[in-house]
């Protein structure tokens, strides 16, 4: 399996005005609105090699985001396929995400 690279951290956030104003206007973050198959979300960038921030409007309690979100060569089913070798709990398997990319969630040592 390869190294995986920090691509983006998901944040479940409950006013998307609120939080572009937030990090774009306060912050100085590009911030652009996009569609995904649940609906409109935002993405914050600090520039072009730095992870980009996500924003999905959703009623989550504290402690649910960040969801961190590593880009993968070689594809997700190979390093999920790895981390099953090692006995690392597939929590979600591959599945569509939010923004129609894919995603799997699994648990790190600390559960």
């Amino acid at each position: 399996m390869s190294t995986p690279t920090l691509s983006a951290l998901f944040f479940y956030v409950r006013d998307l005005d609120r939080t572009a104003a937030c990090y774009g206007d306060v912050r100085g973050f590009h911030v652009e609105r996009s569609e995904g198959h649940d609906g409109a979300y935002l993405i914050a960038s600090a520039g072009e090699d730095q992870p980009a921030f996500v924003f999905y409007p959703a009623d989550e309690p504290p402690g649910r985001s960040p969801v961190v979100v590593f880009g993968l060569e070689g594809g997700i089913e190979e390093a999920v396929a790895a981390l099953v070798r090692h006995n690392v709990e597939i929590v979600t398997p591959v599945s569509e995400a939010p923004d129609g990319g894919l995603t799997a969630d699994f648990l790190d040592p600390d559960g």
